[in-house]
């Protein structure tokens, strides 16, 4: 199976738990856990390939004129990552089974899981930079759902504010040092970018792209100064610790810096920049974390140490430095979710995570405090466990570095003081939890949890004793493969022994674990120190610093802007002005050299129509429904125009769009005030007049300037090859539906987005209806004339009839999805106009909603089913089909195209129209007071 099944199975996977929750809990989880582990599966299918040194890949076209693929790369970093997410996250699915409760809704937070799942997959997959980034904001926008899912509790939806918003804010300044390498390299694919390093090294724009891609990484990875988000972020459930906060989506930002590693590293810049972040995080984490009475606290500010820890292994620049990293990413991700794990049963089964409470537990729950002694000392480096080894090749290759100068010999020093804190915690975990004494008033009796709930933590735990144990036998491969990834290909000489006899970094880690417990056994002085500075409130302080933002940007606002339209459109006109006019200045000759077509007396009339009809419009706009009908003048002058010059599809768009738009501003001008009081005075409207006039010589001088110079057409393209690639005569819309295909899509996407923002801001609205015309005469008893009513259910399927021919006709004539869609709409919101939106409201039941999310699936699918021959997104098929007592019929996948985007037009036009139309009704008022 091809590469891209990887994300795609978890992805679907997303989908699964929102229909699997009626099947009960285990059900649930068993089928979610179905997809990942399938993925995983085809993962370890390539682990020999990958161990052999190839690189796995897939590749299909979507956007190739900006470089935008879908590609993907499997090399040993991203099969070391991809096993990372992908297995830990099974262990965290049948974890979650047992730790959520049956209040919550369990297949929500597996579909939040899942879909954070993917985008991780995504990141370290990804092939193709802007690709990656795409992911890589879907990991914000996932772990904010995450963060956020006990969302009646304050500290949740804090985090996840704190969390979006430190993360989203790195993530824009990643893409722009995504943008700049590409503009750089000349590509975003992933192997030419990795092949390109001395080029941007030697680039003048060199600092500011590793600048740019280092803030998104340390943003994302809780790097000082940024690391305040992460111990927020605890108030999410603890499976969504375990998952998010030790093993996967703080370690992206890591992954990113160790996949430009090649590209970015080796420069005296990334040496100062990324060791000094990663000592200051490595220093201030473990400080802090020895003075959290809260479980989760203190491992989210451990976690926050040895991110610092990696991020310093990769600053220093040497080959053996970033093996090392390499192997504590596998050792911290194994032990801490191990650790977040045991904190959870411990809150879960004795309803607190307060160490000043949690005494004694080894008594009641003798086997989860085993298990949580042995990820405890593997965190503090004790021998035989794996996180012994790489910090012993943490302290060798602090002693090699020497970029500092003289000053170097500071690096191991406080590396040591570091560890020494480490040791600290950890120690501060086992003793005050499961010794000193007894339980103090805790909620419940605390007792060993359920069986299956332990197990992942039995196995990670396993990990960390086998790894310790037998490191080369049990990892030895995957860390050459993966540090061979970020090196490019220069693996250093190492060797993974549990003892490398009697050495400086063996005394560094005797100092360390002496003076972790020096440092524990006198924590009651560093408690009584620790508490003359006066405590910070991380949360707080983000919030006063957003509202101060909000509010100064208020301030800003209500000066330039009052919240009149008049004022705004007149800023906006202005700048246009001021920005055109040096531009115009130097333009020397307005007229060009190309020939004008002749005038006859049918264009002069239309012109002049056109411009009566505009000025007409301003003269009379406080008559809301007489300028209406001259506003809809122009629309149909504009639409003969199209019509003159051989666009016919344009002409039948506009003029249907002019129905549409009509019928809408129709409706919001019933309820507009009848009359307008206000007027504007004498000197606005001189202003307003003068800024007119010369807006509309400009845009005039600049269309007879470009309307008479020649210009270079790609139509001749379109005009080749329309019946050739894409199966149809009408170019217009085989443009839409294949050339462009694309830009449609999104058009289509807007579309619906729109409409669905619409229908949320007049879902719940209650407005005045009048009962007078504007002369304060009384509506006409008869809301809906019986001829009226006959002639448009006549119309009706005659109507329909036409969308359907317009429809099946727009490949090779003018027409199409788009047009048949309004044409639809006119026909469906004609009978609501007739017989009103009580009447047909249960006579037409279509959703429309629905309606709008088919239109989006089914163009969807129809793209991406093009990769299915490996073609790039929406490319169509077509062919010439004989088919019995019909004869040769053309068919072409672009008519399912064509199909979504009349749906999506017809469901986003109604789902406007007919829910603006039904706001006054009695029925309709009535039940939303009910």
């Amino acid at each position: 199976m091809s590469l891209y099944w990887v994300p795609l199975l978890t992805f679907i996977g997303s989908l699964v738990p929102l229909i699997a929750g009626r099947l009960g809990r285990s059900g649930c989880a068993a089928l979610t856990a179905l997809f990942p582990a399938i993925a995983l599966a085809l993962i370890a299918s390539h682990i020999a390939t990958v161990f052999d040194g190839q690189t796995v890949r897939f590749a299909a076209e979507w956007v190739p004129k900006i470089g935008l693929d879908i590609s993907f790369r499997l090399d040993g970093l991203a099969l070391l990552f991809a096993l990372l997410i992908l297995g830990i996250g099974l262990l965290v699915i049948l974890y979650a089974r047992y730790y959520l409760s049956e209040k919550d809704a369990m297949g929500r937070f597996y579909s939040f899981l899942m879909l954070f799942m993917t985008a991780m997959l995504g990141i370290v997959l990804s092939n193709n930079l802007l690709q990656m980034w795409f992911f890589w904001e879907l990991t914000s926008l996932s772990s904010f759902l995450l963060i956020s899912y006990w969302h009646h509790r304050s500290d949740a939806r804090k985090g996840a504010r704190m969390a979006l918003t430190i993360t989203g804010a790195g993530g824009l300044a990643l893409l722009a040092g995504i943008v700049l390498i590409g503009q750089l390299v000349g590509s975003y694919d992933l192997d030419i970018v990795l092949a390109s390093g001395d080029l941007i090294r030697g680039s003048e724009h060199y600092l500011t792209i590793l600048v740019l891609v280092l803030l998104g990484a340390f943003t994302k990875s809780a790097q000082f100064p940024f690391h305040f988000w992460l111990p927020h972020a605890m108030a999410a459930p603890t499976p969504v610790s375990a998952y998010l906060h030790s093993a996967t989506m703080v370690k992206a930002g890591i992954f990113l810096m160790a996949r430009l590693y090649p590209v970015l590293a080796g420069t005296e810049a990334w040496f100062l920049i990324v060791s000094i972040t990663g000592l200051l995080t490595l220093l201030i984490g473990a400080y802090m974390a020895l003075f959290k009475h809260d479980l989760k606290g203190l491992l989210a500010y451990s976690t926050v140490s040895h991110l610092g820890l990696i991020t310093l292994l990769l600053g220093m620049g040497t080959q053996l430095a970033a093996v090392a990293a390499v192997f504590h990413i596998i050792n911290h991700a194994t032990f801490k979710a191990s650790l977040f794990m045991a904190a959870g049963i411990i809150d879960h089964e004795s309803g607190s995570r307060d160490m000043r409470q949690l005494n004694g537990l080894w008594k009641y729950m003798p086997q989860t405090a085993t298990l949580a002694i042995i990820a405890s000392a593997a965190m503090a480096g004790v021998p035989l466990l794996n996180g012994f080894l790489s910090k012993e090749m943490f302290f060798a290759e602090t002693l090699e570095q020497s970029t500092l100068g003289s000053i170097s010999w500071m690096v191991p020093v406080f590396a040591t003081i570091g560890a020494a804190f480490s040791v600290a915690y950890s120690l501060r975990f086992i003793h005050d939890v499961f010794f000193n004494g007894e339980p103090r008033d805790l909620p419940k009796v605390p007792h060993e949890p359920p069986r299956y709930m332990r197990v992942p933590v039995e196995i990670l735990v396993g990990l960390c004793l086998i790894v310790g144990i037998l490191p080369q036998l049990t990892i030895g491969e995957l860390l050459a493969s993966a540090s061979t990834a970020v090196l490019g290909g220069n693996l250093p000489y190492y060797k993974l022994y549990i003892w490398h006899g009697f050495n400086l970094p063996l005394m560094m880690s005797i100092a360390a674990m002496a003076g972790g417990a020096v440092l524990y056994i006198n924590r009651h002085r560093l408690f009584r120190f620790q508490a003359n500075f006066p405590e910070r409130n991380e949360s707080q302080m983000f919030d006063d610093g957003i509202k101060k933002i909000r509010d100064g940007i208020r301030v800003f606002m209500g000066w330039f802007d009052n919240g009149a339209t008049q004022r705004s459109v007149f800023w906006l006109l202005f700048l246009a002005v001021a920005v055109s006019i040096p531009p115009l200045m130097s333009l020397n000759s307005t007229a060009g050299f190309r020939p004008q077509i002749p005038v006859d007396s049918v264009m002069i009339a239309g012109a002049t129509l056109l411009c009566v009809a505009s000025i007409a419009t301003v003269i009379w706009h406080h008559q809301r429904l007489l300028s209406l009908l001259l506003l809809s003048i122009v629309g149909l002058i504009v639409s003969i125009s199209f019509a003159l010059f051989s666009a016919p599809d344009l002409a039948l768009t506009q003029l249907s769009v002019e129905v549409v738009t009509i019928v809408l501003l129709l409706l919001a001008l019933y309820f507009l005030p009848q009359r307008i009081r206000n007027y504007s005075s004498p000197n606005r409207i001189v202003r307003d007049a003068s800024l007119s006039v010369l807006i509309g010589g400009m845009v005039g001088t600049l269309t007879y300037a470009l309307m008479t110079r020649p210009f270079e057409s790609i139509s001749w393209f379109y005009e080749a090859n329309a019946k050739t690639l894409g199966g149809g005569t009408n170019i217009v819309n085989v443009i839409l539906v294949d050339f462009r295909g694309f830009d449609t899509f999104g058009e289509i996407t807007v579309l619906a987005i729109a409409a669905l923002g619409i229908f949320k801001l007049i879902a719940r609205m209650r407005l005045y209806q009048p009962h007078t015309d504007p002369d304060g005469i009384p509506w006409a008893p008869d809301k809906h004339p019986i001829m009226f009513q006959i002639i448009s259910q006549a119309l009706l399927p005659l109507a329909l009839m036409v969308s359907f021919y317009i429809f099946l006709r727009g490949h090779n004539l003018p027409g199409g999805g788009f047009i048949a869609g309004l044409i639809t709409s006119i026909a469906i919101i004609q009978q609501y106009i007739a017989r009103g939106y009580d009447f047909l409201r249960d006579r037409i039941n279509v959703n429309y909603l629905s309606l709008i999310g088919s239109g989006l699936l089914i163009a969807f699918v129809t793209g991406v089913g093009s990769f299915l021959w490996q073609q790039p997104f929406l490319k169509s098929w077509h062919d010439y089909i004989d088919f019995p007592l019909i004869g040769e019929v053309e068919l072409a996948s672009a008519m399912a195209f064509d199909l979504g985007v009349y749906l999506t037009v017809v469901g986003a036009s109604m789902l406007i129209l007919a829910n603006l139309g039904g706001l006054t009704t009695t029925d309709r008022l009535r039940e939303e007071e009910e």
